[in-house]
């Protein structure tokens, strides 16, 4: 599975994450704990606001621990909220439309898990996606094709219920026509104001998800692993919730989208 992490608060360099910790994402990269796949190589990607709306976006297929460049950018680039990705495919190509984040206006949108035979059904998937918003869908992940089927079910007025209406529509089709698990899931998205996060199964194991607020940033840092070995405050996100972050406030709701799937 990949792995993920992401930041709000006061701006701070982007390596403070993503590479200068000693489990940071690049480590995590080729050296994951927690799941079933120690090697994260298939590609990795950055999204990170300033100053304007939009963020910016970089993304490559190499492994993350070998791209001098996202090197000189992580210890260059300051931002205030940023969300970074290393990916360990589920069966797509290894394309840099593939790599996560994806973004679509001000939003980006990274995930860690995968929709149980969704290869199965791809065809339906695409046909959930807007006619308006398919222009967007650059690569062939079911984490793109979530990602629009939420922004066309109101991300921009209610994220939570958005993305929960998504996934329901996801599992539905996985209990259709594709096969188990049928979804297992951490996401992170952001407009640019507030950053979200969500952890959920429709089983029992749903991938890991850690925050934690650091006085010494001044921000919060919600990541798949836990960034430095021994490390405490790291808070476990538990699994059917939805997290609202902004500054060192956290806001937690019930994410329960397969209820919406048994009642369509």
């Amino acid at each position: 599975m990949c792995r993920w992490a992401a930041y709000v608060g006061a701006p701070i360099f982007l390596e403070e994450i993503i590479s200068r910790p000693g489990h940071s994402l690049i480590h995590q990269s080729h050296c994951a704990t927690q799941c079933h796949s120690a090697i994260n190589a298939d590609g990795f990607g950055v999204a990170w606001y300033g100053d304007r709306p939009e963020p910016g976006l970089y993304r490559d297929v190499l492994p993350a621990w070998s791209d001098p460049n996202l090197k000189s950018l992580t210890a260059q680039v300051r931002s205030g909220l940023f969300m970074a990705h290393v990916r360990a495919s589920t069966g797509t190509a290894t394309s840099r439309n593939n790599c996560h984040p994806f973004t679509h206006g001000a939003w980006s949108f990274m995930h860690n898990g995968q929709i149980g035979g969704f290869d199965t059904f791809r065809r339906d998937a695409e046909m959930m996606i807007p006619e308006q918003l398919y222009s967007d869908r650059k690569g062939a992940t079911d984490s793109e094709a979530i990602f629009l089927v939420a922004i066309g079910e109101g991300l921009d007025g209610d994220p939570r219920a958005a993305l929960e209406r998504a996934s329901a529509r996801f599992i539905s089709l996985a209990r259709a026509k594709g096969a188990l698990p049928y979804l297992r899931m951490t996401a992170a998205l952001s407009d640019g104001k507030r950053l979200y996060a969500v952890r959920y199964a429709t089983d029992e194991l749903a991938p890991s998800l850690y925050y934690r607020w650091s006085a010494t940033r001044g921000g919060m840092a919600v990541v798949s692993e836990p960034l430095e070995d021994g490390e405490g405050g790291w808070n476990v996100i538990e699994s059917s919730t939805f997290c609202t972050f902004d500054q060192d406030s956290v806001k937690v709701e019930p994410f329960l989208p397969c209820k919406l799937a048994l009642a369509a």
